[in-house]
């Protein structure tokens, strides 16, 4: 029944035609729809062998021989996480960091695309025990409200079609990131050969790439010390490994720590600062990650946790770029790190770091088109997937209400 003491009426901001004058949605709490039920404790030995998907709260982590779930269920992590997995045909088996629900009813459906919404609502609740994380209790008692079952399952049919079709370009994002892949293994040397397998016209008859170190094209060092007692809360931003990681990966990010205009004026003129076409490197946390400076880039940077390669001649800049990312180097980094106890990428080692280079700029430069012309492709189309991914989101917000209590 309508909620008489509300003053608006629960209905959303859009709604499909033939639902105008259905009325109001239904209020309830998600403990009077559903059964949640515990995931299954099992070892990791088990989880090896198998066809049936097993899952945690982050997709699946092995196959087992046997289905515990047999048919679509909804999967909720203990700390909040939401997913719904579809093997029909094969079933999964939820594990024991995780509740799990089997649909029964189709109606059910749209309920858990409400839950997904209450996703900061659930990481917010917990135990009271060491280790924060969700009970039964806690998804139980979340109110949602539902529509009359023809009105969900006309929500359904249309959330379930803009999935299909974000998962499609999510398909080839990954196809193109792949053929990347494969290219640079083509493009580049392999381990124990000076030869690309594949080279564009007009170099395929050059001779023999040669070992190079970074030392060769490279100052490698480091920033001046900068004391937390100089961090500020605005001005020029300051960037960690974390920052770091965030550029490399060109996702959106905001700087938690800056330092003065002044005091970055001063380094500026005493020392440098990175000018474009030289590399931020990670040295601590998650190495071998390399940003290329860009023009227009203006910040400074923790000493030790992140190494400076100032540009000096020799080498197109963006063809080191993909150069860092193959083998060659990324396998030197692992190897240099994994003899140590912290995991760390010296000045001394980056220094030392062999890789192959053709001797001609021409092809360093033809390498590097090639390659900056996939990645932009590859940009877009996550891009792509984002905004897709936007407008699910912002339609989803039309399509349930907003005033649930």
């Amino acid at each position: 029944m309508p909620d008489r003491k509300r003053k608006k009426p629960l209905v959303p901001k859009l709604r499909f035609p033939e639902f105008e004058d259905a009325g109001e949605w239904e209020i309830c709490k998600l403990g009077d729809l559903l059964s949640l039920e515990y995931g299954f404790s099992l070892p990791d030995s088990r989880r090896k062998d198998g066809e049936i998907p097993v899952i945690g709260s982050n997709g699946i982590v092995g196959f087992h021989d046997e289905a515990f779930i047999d048919g679509p269920a909804i999967i909720i992590g203990r700390k909040g996480s939401v997913g719904q997995v579809n093997w029909i045909d094969r079933g999964c088996c939820p594990i024991d960091t995780t509740f799990y629900v089997q649909r029964q009813r189709e109606d059910c459906l749209l309920m858990f695309l409400k839950l997904i919404l209450d996703v900061a609502k659930l990481s917010e609740r917990g135990d009271n025990g060491a280790v924060p994380g969700l009970n039964r209790n806690d998804v139980y008692t979340i109110k949602t409200a539902l529509p009359l079952e023809a009105e969900q399952q006309k929500i359904a049919d249309c959330l379930s079609s803009l999935d299909a079709l974000i998962e499609l370009e999510a398909q080839k994002c990954e196809a193109l990131k792949a053929h990347k892949k494969g290219l640079m293994q083509q493009l580049f040397p392999r381990e124990g050969e000076t030869k690309p397998r594949l080279r564009f016209p007009g170099f395929r008859n050059v001779g023999e790439w040669e070992v190079k170190k970074i030392e060769d094209f490279f100052q490698v060092l480091s920033s001046k010390r900068v004391l937390q007692k100089d961090w500020t809360t605005h001005g020029v931003s300051f960037y960690r490994t974390r920052e770091l990681v965030s550029l490399y990966k060109n996702e959106p990010f905001s700087s938690e720590i800056f330092i003065s205009e002044e005091l970055f004026s001063e380094l500026s003129k005493k020392y440098g600062v990175p000018a474009a076409g030289d590399f931020l490197v990670s040295g601590v946390g998650t190495l071998g990650i390399a940003y290329q400076v860009q023009a227009g880039d203006k910040f400074y940077f923790k000493d030790g946790n992140v190494l400076w390669f100032k540009l000096k001649e020799g080498i197109v800049s963006t063809f080191f770029k993909y150069c860092f990312q193959s083998d060659i180097i990324q396998n030197q980094i692992l190897g240099q790190t994994s003899i140590s106890t912290v995991g760390t990428f010296t000045i001394q080692n980056a220094k030392k770091t062999e890789f192959l280079c053709p001797c001609d700029i021409k092809e360093q430069q033809k390498i590097a088109d090639c390659l900056s012309s996939l990645d932009e492709l590859i940009e877009l189309q996550s891009r792509k997937v984002e905004i897709l991914k936007q407008h699910k989101k912002g339609l989803m917000q039309q399509l349930f209400p907003q005033e649930v209590i």
